[in-house]
């Protein structure tokens, strides 16, 4: 079958045989009523010179050599009307959501199928095949490539599911605004970070304010600072409230501080208290990194009634991995995992199956030493107290390696939700 791929870059010559140039961009325009746009002209460089011509001159768009139906003083020229989509520069690497399986997907190549006489894009290609195509290698690799791709033999998308979001950069499946949210916020963080500014301020509008709190944690926080830096105060208020208190605390650091100070203002009580707590820490210690979303119980109530304990705090705590023990003075007296309290006896203490030997930081450690224990003890969360054992926080795994491994390695690392 035909793909975009087979005319990037084709020699393309007159009716005569004489060289024109070598194919630039093939345009393509969707009409109203139209599911599937139709190829209109292609533009073709010759020596720094590009020249456009309509896709009714070309006798054979398909071929190793691409003719042309005239001379070269008797081509007619296209005229551009501000429709035409560039399948190369606008469509061809570029991020889609694939509401099907709720995913972000890039565009690899572009199927072409020919109808009646004109060309329409029909599906666009999401597999490796479609790279491979492109790199001109596809008979030495093709047979290993199918074989791989047998477990998930879905590589396309029609284009009845695909809309540009704008004509010079983006592209999406046709998805009311409103299904957005059921993308994965790193999902949603992939797609802004190749957008504008202006792009990705809009697909931020169209969130609600839990949505985008979950998706600017999903970037770094001096990338949060910029997305937010037009929003209205009250609006990052209540974004930051809907964060958890560590991840707050970092976009504050990255904003100017009069306005990070006006913004602590305007947030609860308990939220703002919280992140003042964390502001008030070197960014590089057990305390600047810590969350002080955790679940304590004390020791003397039951296994079901610890459960009950973590379920009501299902709405202030968005990890839970461990579940930590205090006294009424919140002395740290032992933890204990999610699935150890779930195989428990209903009816057994708490102390009788926590551990009362358990690896736990100061608020003032550093982060190497951080990223040592975690690996030492194979932990997912760090518990941090102060001098007097008073449980303070958590440190996840993810965070406490995070300035210590390379970006490409910290990708490969779980999320631990």
């Amino acid at each position: 079958m035909p793909f975009i791929s087979h005319i990037i870059n084709r020699p393309v010559v007159d009716s005569e045989g004489e060289t024109l140039g070598r194919v630039e961009e093939v345009y393509a325009v969707q009409k109203k009523g139209m599911t599937h746009p139709m190829i209109t002209a292609i533009a073709v460089r010759n020596k720094g010179i590009i020249s456009t011509y309509p896709i009714t001159e070309v006798t054979a768009l398909l071929s190793p050599v691409i003719p042309l139906a005239h001379p070269l003083d008797k081509l007619e020229k296209y005229v551009m009307t501000n429709q035409e989509l560039p399948l190369i520069q606008d469509i061809l690497d570029k991020q889609i959501l694939d509401t099907n399986g709720i995913r972000v997907v890039r565009v690899n190549d572009l199927e072409i199928k020919r109808v009646n006489g004109d060309y329409y894009v029909s599906n666009v290609d999401i597999g490796s095949m479609g790279l491979v195509r492109r790199m001109g290698i596809i008979k030495p690799v093709e047979g290993l490539i199918s074989l791989f791709s047998r477990k998930n033999p879905q590589n396309f998308i029609s284009w009845d599911y695909v809309e540009p979001l704008r004509h010079d950069q983006f592209m999406h499946l046709k998805v009311p605004v409103d299904k957005i949210k059921d993308l994965h916020p790193a999902d949603i963080a992939e797609l802004i970070s190749d957008m504008s500014h202006s792009e990705s301020g809009q697909l931020l509008n169209s969130l609600d304010i839990e949505h985008l709190a979950d998706t600017l944690e999903e970037v770094e926080p001096d990338f949060q600072a910029t997305l937010v830096q037009n929003m209205s105060d009250e609006k990052v208020a209540d974004v930051l409230e809907e964060m958890s208190p560590d991840e707050a605390a970092d976009l504050l650091n990255e904003m100017p501080r009069e306005r990070s100070e006006d913004l602590l203002e305007l947030m609860q009580d308990e939220e703002r208290d919280e992140v003042k707590l964390l502001l008030s820490y070197p960014e590089d210690t057990a305390g600047g990194l810590m969350t002080t979303d955790v679940v304590t119980v004390e020791p003397e109530i039951t296994a079901s009634q610890a459960i009950d304990a973590v379920r009501a705090c299902k709405e202030e705590v968005d990890s839970l991995i461990y579940v930590y023990v205090v006294d009424e003075e919140k002395h740290l007296l032992g933890t204990f995992s999610l699935s150890e309290l779930i195989f428990a006896q209903p009816r057994a203490r708490v102390k009788d199956f926590m551990h009362e030997k358990y690896a736990a930081v100061n608020v003032t450690e550093k982060q190497d030493k951080l990223a040592e224990t975690v690996s030492k003890y194979n932990l997912q969360a760090l518990p941090v107290v102060d001098d007097e054992n008073h449980l303070l926080g958590i440190v996840t795994a993810d965070d406490a390696l995070d300035k210590i491994l390379p970006t490409a390695w910290k990708k490969r690392l779980p999320r631990f939700y």
